[in-house]
């Protein structure tokens, strides 16, 4: 029957204790995890080891060697995607069936479906923030020349991101990366997700028996909206006086405080002579994310990353001068004083917060804010502390 082809990236387990002469589907191997997960036409199964849980999705082997590339290909775009880890070409088990193949992924740590995301059979108080996630994520693959063909609800995962929700690509089988996307390849994805989203919420309506009426089937073009409003504000060139250079500045720093980072700014003299035409190249949408890790190491979505900055920011201000490097040291102090202290604490606390501790010591810095703002004076952490715990932990408001 053979031997399976194995692809594994470094640092991750090799992956041959796993019964690769059986489908997925038959599988019932110890290391198995039970999971929740959303739809999918192929099967998914998710394995623990040492080094982190595994997904592990068969599907035929030139969708599965398709979906590995792409994925490669979108981590090194610094994408919201998993991050592949492996491709097995499994035994042929059945020599006039299609070969199968394996894409191996990270488990993506505190991410669940929109299932269960939904209250009732909407998204309730959550709705405005997953719209925007929706849109964001859409806008930003595109903007790095991802055409997806397949977005739905159940492609993506959500994580609590702060006082928001953030979205990650995890099925890649119809995507398709170019140098850049033209205006009818952006509508066609849109139009795809539009149909896929009502469709979802259609099917949702009649598993819980709720009335196709009451079943929120213009989810698609709300975020449609959503996207061209966002997509306009990221993309439009702007036409500024010689003497008007502020206003790349602001420019820069309103993309900055939506996440977006910029890679390229252009400017182009126009024919009069007096007025430039500035066009920016944008990239991800990591910019807070990205500084908080040069900073001090930490990984953290984009809206916590923006918050812990904020506390970072707060430290600085209250210590002043901090002895030979200033400012340099001060993140390093920042951490190892304050941040791995408050993470140890809130990994010692039970429910929420020590299953999602960056996500509850966002929460906790809100609950500070409030906190402060209320008695008109800075709230030390030791009390913050204790009030939210009195309070119940409670996290954002949602909207």
């Amino acid at each position: 029957m053979g031997t399976p082809q194995i692809v594994v990236r470094s640092g991750h387990p090799d992956f041959l204790d796993l019964p690769w002469d059986r489908p997925l589907a038959a599988w019932d191997h110890p290391r198995r995890l039970d999971l929740p997960k959303g739809i999918s036409r192929h099967e998914v199964q998710f394995f623990g080891y040492d080094e982190g849980i595994y997904a592990v999705k068969e599907l035929p082997l030139l969708l599965a060697r398709h979906e590995y590339a792409v994925l490669r290909q979108l981590e090194d775009f610094g994408a919201p995607s998993v991050r592949p880890v492996g491709l097995i070409v499994r035994p042929w088990l059945d020599p006039y069936a299609e070969a199968a193949g394996v894409v191996v992924t990270r488990y993506v740590e505190y991410a669940f479906s929109y299932r269960e995301l939904l209250s009732g059979w909407g998204f309730g108080e959550r709705r405005n923030q997953m719209l925007d996630a929706f849109a964001g994520l859409l806008v930003e693959l595109h903007l790095l020349g991802c055409h997806w063909g397949d977005c739905s609800l159940s492609n993506v995962l959500y994580r609590f991101d702060a006082g928001a929700v953030d979205m990650i690509m995890v099925d890649a089988e119809t995507a398709r990366l170019y140098p850049s996307l033209s205006r009818g390849q952006r509508e066609d994805d849109l139009q795809l997700m539009v149909e896929n989203v009502a469709g979802g919420m259609a099917d949702l309506a009649a598993e819980q028996g709720i009335d196709l009426d009451l079943a929120d089937l213009f989810l698609g073009e709300d975020i449609a909206g959503r996207y061209r409003a966002l997509w306009q504000e990221v993309t439009t060139e702007t036409v500024i006086g010689r003497d008007e250079q502020y206003r790349i500045t602001e420019h820069i720093n309103r993309l900055n405080e939506m996440g977006f980072e910029v890679d390229d700014l252009v400017l182009t003299p126009r024919a009069e002579g007096s007025r430039l035409q500035m066009r920016l190249k944008v990239a991800g949408r990591h910019f807070h994310s990205h500084r908080l890790r040069e900073l001090t190491g930490i990984e953290a979505a984009e809206n916590q990353a923006r918050q812990i900055l904020s506390d970072l920011r707060y430290y600085e201000a209250t210590q002043g001068q901090i002895g030979t490097g200033g400012r340099r040291l001060a993140p390093i102090r920042w951490r190892v004083e304050v941040f791995e202290t408050m993470l140890a604490r809130m990994r010692s606390l039970p429910d929420r917060a020590a299953q999602d501790p960056i996500q509850a010591y966002t929460d906790f810095l809100h609950h500070r804010y409030l906190l402060s703002a209320a008695a008109g004076r800075d709230i030390p952490n030791d009390e913050a502390v204790a009030r939210w715990l009195e309070a119940g932990q409670p996290g954002y408001p949602l909207g």
